[in-house]
């Protein structure tokens, strides 16, 4: 079922796996965000939806309806 904006994904993971569902991950940031990578340190430009970082492979996602909000991305694993 369908959640809309109010739906919980259970995390990173959960995100990239709604993403990947809807046929979202590619789709580009309404603005692109600047994130410090949680796995090492990295700043990178996170430009879709979901994106990883370029060092160590972090996978990051966001739905489209918390796009805005650089706080809603969050981590799904590195190599996820």
């Amino acid at each position: 079922m369908h959640q809309g904006c109010d739906g919980s994904f259970g995390g990173g993971a959960g995100v990239v796996d709604k993403l990947r569902m809807m046929g979202y991950s590619g789709m580009a940031m309404p603005v692109e965000t600047r994130l410090v990578c949680e796995g090492c340190g990295t700043s990178f430009q996170m430009k879709t939806m979901e994106d990883r970082c370029p060092q160590c492979g972090m996978v990051y996602g966001v739905t489209p309806c918390h796009a805005h909000d650089p706080r809603s991305i969050q981590a799904a694993g590195i190599g996820y």
